[in-house]
């Protein structure tokens, strides 16, 4: 296993671009850590995973395994085991043959290629397959041979980019247990690369966000989650993401109204507002709003659009105050599957003082709240 640290990563393809692919990336990385880079497509994610590797050149910066300055050392020589996104399996080799190529072309011993071979099959559950050829295997068989290609080698880094993303939906969910499983057993230091915020939280022991080359965000999945640095972190994390509407706030004799009173807050966050000036931008995750809930803070008016049924909940698409005015905004609510609404009614949605996040409406970093801390108990929310 290995350490990494990254100073002041930076990548650029020209010298003319105004843009970097990877700017100034600074992260420091554990032995037998599981990080995973999070972001949409585009964002340097990939990048920086080849840099790690080798197979892009650093325009700035440096990249240090175990204190062992990587700047200037070819991929071969940084131990690094990397499975990419379309598998690259060799066709006309058996499943045995691809988990010893790359043993076999480093000169280890026939007797130790075959033991390690077939203990790799083993963790990975292919022995029974161990003879078969690529096109013989499904998905998850092919996906697992790719991983243990890589990691029968015994690196001291391990790479991966995106693996998952050719698998469908069900086999997917079965790839991130094994995942979760293999990494327990091995424990060896890995950079995992993908868009999908599920494979993040899940797998994580940390995640990087990042967008337009630049880390947005580094925390614990939990963190990353409940507490996001910015609106991007937390209009991107979230399964749909958070709710953010940027309006005009005034003081009046029993609340916070906000926007013209279609949202309604407690005094308890004057201070942060009166420092963040007029105009801010609050954000509510849709699985905190409800029709109706025990502890009722923070009062949202809204008019449906539509109600979808999706089997274990509903989802309420509306909009944020008057739907024909020009400065309509879109709200979307995760709620009970037996909540049913007609479209074009008004409704009030309501939530707790602890799922209300404020952002600053210019530079859209987070602002801390006092006492707008919140513990969830079965979908309830209270002061902590």
């Amino acid at each position: 296993m290995a350490s990494i640290v990254m100073k002041n990563v930076e990548k650029r393809y020209s010298k003319k671009d105004e843009a970097a692919a990877v700017e100034d990336v600074s992260l420091s990385i554990d032995e037998g850590e599981f990080i995973v880079l999070l972001g949409p497509s585009g964002c340097g994610k990939t990048t920086v995973l080849r840099m790690l590797a080798g197979l892009e050149e650093l325009t700035g910066g440096e990249i240090w395994f175990s204190g062992r300055l990587m700047n200037h050392e070819p991929p071969e020589a940084r131990s690094v085991g990397m499975v990419f996104q379309n598998y690259a399996l060799y066709p006309h080799m058996t499943v045995f043959d691809n988990l010893a190529f790359g043993l076999r072309s480093r000169g280890v011993p026939k007797a130790s290629v075959k033991q390690r071979v077939h203990d790799m099959a083993e963790l990975l559950g292919l022995s029974g397959v161990i003879d078969h050829r690529p096109k013989e295997l499904s998905g998850g068989q092919r996906q697992r041979v790719a991983l243990g290609r890589a990691l029968v080698r015994d690196p001291a880094v391990f790479l991966m980019d995106e693996p998952l993303s050719n698998l469908d939906a069900n086999l997917r969910e079965q790839m991130r247990l094994e995942l979760a499983r293999i990494h327990r057993r091995v424990k060896v230091t890995t950079v995992y690369v993908t868009h999908d915020q599920n494979e993040a939280l899940t797998l994580a022991d940390r995640v990087v966000v990042m967008d337009g080359g630049n880390v947005r965000q580094v925390g614990m999945p939990d963190e990353i989650y409940g507490s996001p640095a910015d609106t991007f972190v937390a209009s991107f994390v979230g399964s749909p993401g958070m709710n953010l509407w940027t309006l005009e706030w005034e003081s009046t004799g029993d609340c916070i109204s906000m926007g013209g009173g279609v949202l309604e807050l407690p005094y308890s966050f004057l201070p942060a507002l009166e420092e963040a000036g007029r105009s801010v931008t609050v954000g509510i995750r849709p699985e905190h709003l409800g029709l109706s809930l025990v502890k009722a803070d923070v009062k949202v008016v809204c008019r449906v659009e539509l109600l979808e049924n999706l089997g274990s909940h509903s989802q309420l698409h509306a909009h944020l105050g008057n739907e024909d005015s020009n400065d309509s905004k879109n709200l979307v609510a995760r709620l009970d599957s037996n909540a049913y609404v007609d479209p074009g009614e008004e409704v009030v949605l309501t939530t707790s003082a602890g799922a209300v996040y404020l952002f600053d409406a210019i530079s859209g970093e987070r602002i801390e709240v006092a006492d707008a801390r919140y513990v969830h108990q079965e979908n309830r929310y209270s002061l902590a």
